[in-house]
């Protein structure tokens, strides 16, 4: 077996102490921080989000593999900085503004770092004026905002909104979520994604990114 075989094999196991030793192994012999991270931690975290989206897994292993994930990471980042390797990009993320609900933002949040993608999390209860905040100072391309509640999905058309009032409307994509969000509800408020589930989410926010 190849050592990223055996690497991607323990990640989608949730095997967090086996990933990073094989992780250290890779480096002890010479390959490259951005051939592990590409070739073997971020291909089995792909591969956890297709099981994931045809509930092959379930969020328990989801979290799992996230946790050993991010011990590898820790583990490759300074190697990374010295070959000058970034995240694609930076999501910002949060649940509206008077809705507390998290478990699918904290998801989506894991499913986009498996993507290699930087999420700055704002928390829950997050008012348009901090998603605008946080955009002032991130510079993130993608705005992604969580709603569980029909009594806070409005607040998702503030946030678009805002954004517009602010002339800055067309310098981000914006994503939205939520167990009774439609596809539909993004076309009336004017945003740009909505994402069935988390797996389908970094998978558009990884898309789009490459096309800024």
């Amino acid at each position: 077996m190849s050592i990223f075989n055996e690497i991607s094999e323990a990640l989608q196991k949730g095997k967090r102490q086996v990933v990073t030793a094989a992780v250290q192994k890779a480096l002890d012999e010479g390959i490259g921080a951005k051939e592990i991270l590409s070739d073997a931690l971020l291909a089995a975290m792909d591969i956890i989000g297709v099981k994931f989206k045809n509930n092959e897994v379930f969020v328990p292993e989801v979290l799992m593999a996230a946790r050993a994930m991010n011990e590898a990471t820790a583990l490759l980042k300074p190697h990374l900085s010295e070959q000058g390797v970034e995240p694609m990009g930076k999501v910002i993320i949060g649940t509206v503004k008077g809705d507390m609900h998290d478990i699918g933002k904290n998801l989506v949040t894991l499913m986009m770092e498996g993507k290699g993608i930087e999420v700055i999390d704002l928390g829950v209860d997050v008012s348009a004026e901090k998603f605008y905040e946080a955009y002032e100072q991130e510079g993130a391309k993608i705005i992604a905002c969580s709603s569980l509640l029909t009594t806070t999905m409005g607040e998702m058309k503030t946030v678009v909104d805002y954004f517009v009032e602010k002339g800055k409307r067309n310098d981000v994509t914006i994503m939205i979520g939520g167990a009774l969000v439609t596809d539909s509800f993004r076309e009336s408020i004017g945003a740009d994604l909505y994402a069935p589930d988390a797996a389908t989410a970094a998978d558009l926010a990884k898309a789009a990114l490459l096309k800024k």
